[in-house]
């Protein structure tokens, strides 16, 4: 019993670290094609590249890349959930 919820803990963690860094990817790729289509529309003058990238840093500490970290945190907690109300409701 225990071997098992060990290896479903261990292929449910690798799953969600893919998933993460997939979202992650994605998610900063949105970003920055968001601060290019900024940068065109506007017309500024300057480094379009050092532009990007300090949107970028600004993107690496918001929240929104912190939310990313739920993919973690939920599938844990509705676990959770299930397994105390199925035990104990």
């Amino acid at each position: 019993m225990i071997f098992a919820v060990l290896r479903l803990s261990v292929i449910a963690f690798i799953v969600m670290l893919v998933v993460y860094f997939v979202l992650s990817a994605w998610s900063r790729s949105v970003r920055r094609s968001k601060l290019g289509a900024e940068w065109d529309e506007e017309g500024r003058s300057g480094d379009r590249d050092a532009f990007i990238e300090q949107g970028l840093a600004e993107y690496d500490g918001s929240l929104r890349r912190k939310l990313i970290l739920g993919v973690f945190v939920v599938p844990y907690l509705v676990i959770g959930v299930l397994v105390y109300v199925v035990n104990f409701q």
